[in-house]
C-alpha cells in the first residue's frame, strides 16, 4: 500500500460523494454524500499523516517529541472531523425530520423555506 494507492481511492470516494452532493434531491442522500466527502478527507489527512516520516528519521538522528506529534496531526485531525461529522449529522437529522413534519417531503427542490 502506497501513498498513491490510499490518495486515489481517497479521490474516488470524494469524487462519488461529489456527484452525490451535486445530482440528488433527496436531503438524505445528500447527507449520505456529504459524509463521503468527510470520509474521504479524513483518508487523505491519514495517508499523509502516516506516509510522511518524521524529520529526524531522514537526517538519521532522534526524533524528538515535537516530531512524533507532527507525525499524528492527520490522525488527530480525523479523530476532530470524525466528531464534527457526527455532530452535523444528528442536527441534519433533526433539520430532515422537522422538514418532513412540515412539508411532508424530504426532497431538497420541493421546499423553497421551512415554514408552513
Amino acid at each position: 500500500m502506497t501513498l498513491e494507492n490510499v490518495l486515489l481511492v481517497s479521490g474516488i470516494i470524494f469524487a462519488i460523494g461529489l456527484y452525490g452532493v451535486l445530482s440528488r434531491r433527496s436531503a438524505i442522500a445528500l447527507l449520505m454524500s456529504l459524509e463521503l466527502l468527510f470520509n474521504a478527507v479524513v483518508i487523505a489527512a491519514v495517508a499523509f499523516s502516516r506516509f510522511t516520516p518524521p524529520a529526524g528519521l531522514a537526517d538519521g538522528g532522534v526524533v524528538t517529541a515535537n516530531e512524533v506529534r507532527a507525525a499524528l496531526t492527520g490522525h488527530v485531525f480525523a479523530v476532530f472531523v470524525i466528531a464534527v461529522a457526527a455532530a452535523e449529522s444528528a442536527l441534519a437529522l433533526a433539520l430532515i425530520f422537522a422538514l418532513y413534519r412540515a412539508k411532508q417531503t424530504v426532497e431538497i427542490t420541493d421546499v423553497s423555506e421551512m415554514s408552513k
